[in-house]
């Protein structure tokens, strides 16, 4: 071996550029797949508060009739509401999956396609510093991170 010869610091594993191309394809697929899964779960949440709001409202005007059931159907619709928090926790959730697949799929193309000379470098956005912003594995346990 040639004294003169460095060897690199790292690992470096060498990637057919079609292979890059296809890898952040699919990764910027995925990510536009969660952007409209989280578009569906903010119209399913929109049309169940707008739902609640309405039960709520002809509860009212039934308030003296049936004053012992009404309490109770109330009792259960304010129960759903504080439920539908899962859909915070979904699209927190969501949002920093995206982040994480926007940030892998255009670091892998930095590293592995390098600028034409007129190129202006691409400045990446950072991926999200901590794991997860929910811990919650159900709805009965756990905590959720307050944006």
């Amino acid at each position: 071996m040639d004294p003169n010869t460095t060897m690199p610091t790292t690992p470096s594993v060498s990637l057919p550029v079609s292979l890059v191309a296809d890898v952040q394809d699919a990764l910027l697929m995925v990510m536009t797949d969660l952007q409209r899964l989280e578009g569906l779960l903010d119209h399913a949440t929109a049309n169940l508060l707008e739902r609640f709001g309405s039960a709520d409202r002809a509860m009212a005007v039934l308030e003296g009739q049936h004053a012992e059931e009404l309490a109770r159907i109330r009792l259960n619709l304010n129960q759903a509401v504080t439920e539908l928090q899962f859909h915070d926790m979904a699209t927190q959730l969501l949002v920093h999956t995206g982040q994480i697949l926007k940030g892998c799929a255009w670091r892998l193309a930095a590293e592995a396609i390098a600028p034409d000379e007129d190129e202006v470098p691409m400045e990446l956005d950072p991926m999200p510093s901590r794991p997860s912003p929910v811990t919650q594995n159900e709805m009965d346990a756990g905590s959720i991170e307050l944006f």
